[in-house]
């Protein structure tokens, strides 16, 4: 079984078990994070649900294993002939996720 899911403006195939790397979350490590923009869900008989555009009542769980950064990226900005050099460096937050658990959110009951 495998989902799709929105998180950042990026799109992530995950099964349960695996690790991802999402745009920076305000969640410590050890935290538990659900992501509920889940955009399509196969099963093991190979059977699409697909949202139009997200999937209802259903969500995507995982642990929060690492708050970290990207190795530094370089721009390098030069005028040729007219000794104009600009350096920069760049280096991305991202959160690391173990992928917990994928399926229906359970609908809470009013007492109704």
């Amino acid at each position: 079984m495998y989902a799709v899911f929105a998180s950042g403006g990026k799109q992530h195939r995950v099964e349960v078990g695996n690790l991802i790397d999402v745009e920076k979350l305000d969640a410590d490590v050890g935290e538990s994070v659900t992501f509920p923009s889940v955009l399509a869900v196969v099963d093991d008989d190979g059977q699409l649900q697909a949202g139009s555009p997200y999937l209802e009542n259903t969500s995507v769980t995982g642990e929060v294993v690492q708050q970290a950064r990207t190795k530094k990226t370089i721009v390098f900005k030069s005028k040729r002939r007219k000794g104009y050099k600009r350096k920069l460096g760049h280096r991305q937050s991202f959160t690391r996720i173990k992928i917990t658990a994928i399926g229906a959110v359970e609908e809470e009951s009013d007492g109704s």
